[in-house]
């Protein structure tokens, strides 16, 4: 099968130095949680339902540093680039290494990180729908006051007319490198650039998580915003447990509501004579036939991806990844679970738990059912229930044939 070029692009902008966030490591490399604000930006792309070319921009002396930080993202083509002087100069780099076949290009900060999945979606449908630049935004709620140079109050400024514009920021590939190609001032985004060059540019709702983090307030709000799971501020979670109840009636609150998938799978035992491992819940059963797939057959943990995938609106295990492509032939179920995880959170949403049955007569799932379950909690971050029952000899797994599985996800997602 030949695999089709991405008709999206998203360039993102790691070249800065962050200085202004007081830390040693370029502001990129910086840690959030256990990854790097790189690495949470890269996620959420990958996470779109257009697969995208991912281009990385970072300074020349970080490329080797950047490809070793992204290496385990994904089996997608990630560029890495050296990036210029200047955020412009350094979009400028990326343009150039955006593919051939791609129709709309997004431009977006590693500096803020937990924008979610679903805002790339959004600016890429507004791009097309309307055929011109969109930038996400959102209104100004402060009172805004002009000062001169001695810090005096000048007046007060009109925010009815006033956006914060975020990124990314979503155009026409023709239009965004025709503007670069014109450009004479150095402009702080690209909607200005474009504007510059006589394009329209639209607006549409932002994400309050995609915020920008430049200094180290920034950073610690980030932190407590991610570890509340991925889209949500709060921070005294037992104290806010009564309004998260009354959120699920309310519309007038902005609330986490449970969000529930549901996955299937079940494969059948490959052929006796050929020489194929036996993978179920993780784990590697010796002495058994193995199941016969493209991967390693994993029932268990294809139908949490599954799961999961349902629970958070990514589709299932067959469009992320693709049943015919020939870098997953015989990956580890843990690889497709753990990419699963990373995309679920880049979307905005937490794993609550997670449930799975096993349908068949061998193995015995039973006798290494909590050895399973502390493997798929970690990997999960998350609890992890797992059963197993046969059918009294009905069927295809009654009589021997294959295996099957049914996992239940639960995922929360703050607004």
């Amino acid at each position: 099968m030949v695999k089709s070029s991405p008709d999206v692009a998203v360039v993102i902008v790691a070249a800065g130095s962050g200085t202004r966030l007081g830390h040693p490591t370029p502001k990129a490399f910086v840690l959030l949680n256990g990854r790097t604000l790189l690495e949470h930006a890269v996620h959420a792309a990958l996470g779109m339902r257009h697969k995208p070319q991912v281009i990385v921009v970072v300074a020349p002396e970080h490329i080797d540093a950047t490809r070793q930080v992204l290496a385990g993202a994904s089996t997608l083509s990630i560029v890495v680039t050296a990036g210029a002087s200047t955020r412009q100069g350094s979009v400028a780099r990326g343009l150039a290494r955006v593919s051939a076949g791609v129709r709309t290009v997004l431009v977006h900060d590693a500096a803020r990180p937990l924008a979610p999945t679903h805002l790339f979606d959004e600016v890429v449908a507004a791009v097309r729908a309307r055929g011109h630049g969109i930038v996400p935004a959102l209104d100004v709620a402060d009172t805004i006051k002009r000062v001169n140079g001695q810090r005096a109050v000048v007046a007060t400024v009109d925010r009815s007319e006033l956006v914060a514009v975020q990124t990314p920021q979503g155009f026409p590939r023709d239009q965004l490198i025709a503007a670069y190609a014109v450009a004479r001032e150095d402009y702080t985004d690209d909607a200005a650039v474009m504007a510059a060059a006589g394009h329209p540019v639209d607006v549409i709702a932002g994400d309050p998580a995609a915020f920008k983090i430049t200094t180290p307030a920034d950073l610690r709000r980030a932190m407590r915003w991610d570890a509340a799971g991925d889209g949500s501020d709060v921070i005294n979670v037992d104290s806010d447990i009564e309004n998260r109840v009354l959120d699920t009636v309310s519309a007038d609150l902005s609330v986490p509501v449970p969000r529930i998938g549901t996955g299937i799978d079940s494969h059948a035992f490959a052929g006796e004579s050929e020489d194929v491992p036996l993978w179920v819940a993780g784990l590697h059963w010796p002495g058994h036939r193995g199941l016969s797939g493209h991967s390693d057959g994993d029932v268990a943990v294809h139908a949490i991806c599954d799961a999961l995938l349902a629970a958070a609106g990514l589709g299932d295990l067959g469009s992320n990844f693709g049943t015919a492509e020939p870098q997953l032939r015989g990956a580890a179920g843990e690889y497709f679970l753990r990419e699963t995880v990373a995309r679920t959170r880049a979307a905005g949403y937490r794993i609550g738990n997670v449930s799975v049955q096993v349908v068949g007569n061998l193995p015995k799932v039973a006798s290494r059912r909590v050895e399973a379950q502390e493997l798929l909690a970690a990997i999960l971050g998350a609890p992890v229930n797992i059963s197993a029952t046969t059918t009294d000899g009905l069927g295809f797994t009654g009589r021997g044939e294959g295996i099957a599985a049914i996992a239940t996800a639960v995922v929360c997602r703050s607004s």
